[in-house]
């Protein structure tokens, strides 16, 4: 009896020991980047303007405007790792980034995955852009058709289920695009926040093209941190941060300085944290 009562005295304190650690692994997390003076930031270089590269190579846009913010507070340097749909998740989790700003949708799946920082800090839905001769008019005009899409997109599945078209899978948008651009398919499965950006662009070579469906699905979209950070100080310093973005038009200054029209998700957002304090 004595030998099982020390056994499980044992366990016990190893289990408190085991306890005790995680606040402090949390903690860990906003000291060490404070400690190697960088804050590395998983970003997109392909999603114009949000993230993208300058003829001179160097990423720029809406969230890395908000990756620089982020870094400027906690005083270090800010080193960008350029991600996809498909990695970015994983590399956080390897350790590679500290955090991730990458239009990423927040779902209920990725919510096991990686911390969700709230208040989320855009908002996008799903649509299509498609050459104005396919005719599209509604999501049923999909089935059975080529769709060109993006690897890991939220809405890929969703949209495969529901509307049935072939979907041509691709590893990034400029792929997509340019299969799009080479008739391999007939529209291009996307957030409508890229489309409307890229059609109000400019660019000659999309004159002919149309985001012809009524956008389905909105998704917030949200910083990813490790689950483990989220109760800790990283995990509080960002959602400080964004809760200030929201109330002081930050977010909004951000939109008409990258040429974005307004989104009612920050109006509704910044009205609504400005009537609370």
């Amino acid at each position: 009896m004595k030998r099982l009562a020390i056994l499980a005295s044992g366990i016990a304190l190893a289990c408190a020991a085991t306890l005790a650690a995680l606040p402090a692994l949390a903690q860990d997390s906003l000291a060490k980047i404070k400690e190697k003076g960088v804050l590395s930031v998983g970003v997109k270089n392909d999603y114009k303007p949000w993230g993208f590269l300058e003829p001179s190579g160097k990423i720029v846009g809406l969230e890395i405007d908000l990756a620089q913010a982020i870094a400027d507070k906690i005083g270090v340097k800010l080193e960008m790792l350029p991600v996809i749909a498909a990695n970015r998740m994983e590399f956080l989790k390897q350790g590679r980034i500290d955090m991730v700003i990458a239009t990423m949708g927040d779902t209920a799946e990725r919510r096991k995955i990686v911390g969700m920082v709230e208040p989320n800090y855009y908002a996008g839905a799903t649509n299509v852009m498609a050459p104005k001769s396919a005719g599209l008019k509604t999501w049923a005009d999909l089935k059975g058709r080529k769709v060109c899409a993006v690897q890991g997109a939220y809405y890929n599945r969703r949209v495969t289920q529901m509307y049935a078209p072939d979907l041509v899978v691709f590893p990034s948008v400029p792929d997509a695009l340019n299969a799009l651009q080479g008739n391999n398919c007939v529209a291009f499965l996307f957030d409508d926040t890229l489309i409307v950006s890229t059609l109000s662009g400019g660019d000659a070579k999309w004159a002919g093209y149309e985001m012809p469906l009524v956008s389905e699905d909105p998704q917030l979209w949200a910083i990813g941190i490790r689950l483990e950070d989220m109760d800790g100080p990283f995990g509080k310093l960002v959602k400080e941060m964004s809760v200030d973005w929201h109330k002081s038009g930050k977010l909004l200054e951000l939109e008409t300085k990258w040429g974005i029209k307004q989104s009612p998700y920050l109006i509704e957002t910044n009205k609504k944290l400005k009537a609370a304090s």
